[in-house]
C-alpha cells in the first residue's frame, strides 16, 4: 500500500518560495529549506526533485501569483494613463517599503542572480517580463486609442523603457537607503507619457 503525504505540497511549495525569496538562491542549503519546510531531505526530492527544481518551482507560483494583477489593473475600463503611472508608482512605492525592501521582487532577483548562468530560470524570467511589458504595450495602444496618448509616441518603446524603470527600481531598492533616488526614477519615466 502507498503511503500518503504526511505534508501538503502545496503549502510546502509557498514555505519555499518564502525562503528563496528573502534569502536567495545560493544562500538557501538543503539544510536551510530541510529546517525551515519541516520535511526531510528525501521528502523534497520526491516531491520536488532538486533545489534548483524547487527553485524554479518557487519562481513559477511567484509568477502565477504576482503577474496577472498588473493585467487586471491595466484592463480596466475607462482612461489608461491613470492606471501605468499608478502601476508604476506601485513598483516605486514597493521597490522602498521597509517591510519588501530588502526581499525585492523574486523575478528581479533571479535575473540578477541566476539569469546570466542558468537557461531556465533566464526563461522563466524573461517570460515574466514578456507578459509584463505586453501588458503594458497593450494599455498603451489602447491608451493612444482613446487619444491619452499621442501619436508621435510609440507604445512598443514606452513599455520596453517602462518595462527597464520598474525592473531597474526593484534593484536600486535593495540597496539605496534613499527612496527619493527610485520615486524621481518613477516620475521622470512617468514625465514622458502626456
Amino acid at each position: 500500500m502507498a503511503r500518503t503525504k504526511a505534508f501538503d505540497p502545496d503549502a510546502v511549495l509557498q514555505s519555499a518560495l518564502e525562503l528563496f525569496w528573502r534569502r536567495g538562491y545560493e544562500a538557501t542549503s538543503m539544510t536551510d529549506l530541510i529546517e525551515h519546510l519541516g520535511i526531510g531531505r528525501a521528502s523534497i526530492y520526491a516531491t520536488f526533485g532538486s533545489k534548483h527544481e524547487l527553485y524554479l518551482r518557487a519562481v513559477d507560483r511567484y509568477i502565477e501569483m504576482r503577474d496577472p494583477a498588473i493585467l487586471q489593473e491595466l484592463s480596466q475600463p475607462g482612461p489608461v494613463l491613470p492606471a501605468v503611472r499608478a502601476v508604476v508608482r506601485r513598483f516605486a512605492a514597493e521597490a522602498t517599503a521597509p517591510e519588501v525592501r530588502q526581499a525585492g521582487c523574486l523575478v528581479t532577483n533571479t535575473a540578477a542572480e541566476l539569469g546570466p548562468h542558468d537557461p531556465a530560470a533566464a526563461r522563466r524570467v524573461e517570460s515574466s517580463w514578456d507578459h509584463v511589458e505586453t501588458v503594458l504595450y497593450s494599455a498603451l495602444v489602447r491608451a493612444q486609442a482613446q487619444g491619452e496618448l499621442p501619436e508621435d509616441r510609440d507604445p512598443r518603446s514606452l513599455a520596453h523603457l517602462l518595462l527597464v524603470v520598474m525592473q531597474g527600481m526593484r534593484v536600486v531598492g535593495k540597496v539605496s537607503s534613499d527612496p527619493a533616488r527610485v520615486r524621481d526614477a518613477a516620475e521622470q519615466a512617468l514625465a514622458l507619457l502626456p
